[in-house]
């Protein structure tokens, strides 16, 4: 059960970033949103949410392969007990 503890701290996670990364956007937007045109902050916004898509899905990779090397470690430490019995 303690492998699984920061398994399903990860959603908790993203929302925390997410709402930061959303707010400090926000502020930014608003004290230089008169300066920069609407679609270059859509480019920019859009470039972020590629970005962030790219973050996602190598942070997925890097767990799968975390919980498949947990795996392993786990059914090796069965296969030492049964050796050294």
């Amino acid at each position: 059960s303690t492998a699984n503890a920061p398994e399903d701290d990860a959603p908790n996670r993203y929302s925390r970033t997410e709402r930061t990364t959303y707010s400090r956007y926000g502020r930014d937007s608003n004290s230089s949103g008169s300066s920069l045109p609407s679609n270059t902050l859509e480019k920019r916004i859009e470039e972020l949410e590629r970005e962030l898509a790219k973050e996602r899905q190598e942070n997925a990779r890097l767990m799968k392969m975390a919980q498949d090397k947990e795996e392993l470690i786990g059914k090796l430490k069965e296969e030492i007990d049964l050796l050294n019995r």
